[in-house]
């Protein structure tokens, strides 16, 4: 597919992504010849900028790719994305690649330089592999490999079991936090009632305090008038205190016998 027609930066984009690819594969050939782990070392840093500076411009192909899209068909639009997957699908290819031999790397360092743990035994064992052929090297390669994949799986272990753990103290959380609302609602609900019981409690004491003063008040009212009937039998003839309905003044009432009329 020739993107010049389509966009004269998609096809700029495409040839550096290419030439980046090109340099990868003659990188990682070289890679394969070259025995000194120092160089190898040097050689995989090399490529690792490549492929950042390669992930870049598909980065910016698919920017450009978005910004065009309304303007192209879907046919089109269609290549273009089946362009850059494959792109994608390369690089890919490259960096799993370059993990690999990283991967290898470390782990023959830490064979040559840490595994003697006495003087003279990295010597020997640099000169021992610098001896050993390729097929050799390849195989000690994916024994390596191999323990590293052991190394992965058994990390994975982990990692799921502590999704297990984190997914039960979830649910434990859940449970608890809906425990406590529960608990919340409750005392919601009993202090409305302590309310609604204070109120009440307040109109019984008002109650209580309105019948007190009109049982005094009529206290005062028997009292006083118990006091005006005494006072006015004792003094009948009083006249600042009027007569009691009802009762007849004392003088007015004649006895049946007089001791001073004759018979």
């Amino acid at each position: 597919m020739d993107l010049s027609s389509i966009n004269e930066e998609l096809a700029n984009i495409d040839g550096q992504v290419s030439d980046i690819l090109r340099a990868l594969a003659n990188g990682f050939q070289k890679l394969e010849k070259i025995k000194d782990t120092n160089r190898r070392s040097r050689q995989l840093e090399e490529l690792t900028g490549k492929m950042r500076e390669c992930k870049r411009l598909i980065k910016e192909f698919d920017r450009e790719m978005k910004e065009e899209e309304s303007r192209n068909t879907p046919d089109t639009n269609r290549m273009i994305n089946e362009k850059k997957q494959s792109m994608i699908k390369e690089l890919n290819s490259y960096v799993a690649l370059k993990k690999q031999y990283a991967s290898s790397l470390e782990n023959k360092r830490i064979d040559l330089f840490d595994g003697g743990g006495g003087d003279g035994f990295g010597e020997e064992n640099v000169l021992l592999a610098s001896n050993m052929t390729n097929q050799q090297l390849m195989d000690t390669g994916n024994r390596m490999m191999d323990e590293t994949d052991q190394t992965v799986e058994r990390s994975k272990k982990v990692v799921e079991d502590t999704i297990n753990v984190g997914a039960e103290t979830s649910a434990a959380l859940k449970a608890q936090t809906e425990q406590m609302s529960r608990i919340v609602n409750e005392l919601d609900s009993i202090h409305f009632s302590i309310k609604k019981a204070s109120q009440l409690v307040k109109e019984i004491g008002r109650q209580v305090a309105t019948d007190r003063c009109i049982m005094a008040l009529l206290f005062l009212i028997v009292m006083g008038v118990i006091a005006v009937i005494i006072v006015k039998l004792v003094n009948p003839h009083n006249k600042d205190i009027r007569d009691i309905p009802g009762l007849a003044p004392p003088a007015a009432r004649k006895l049946l016998w007089l001791p001073n009329q004759s018979e």
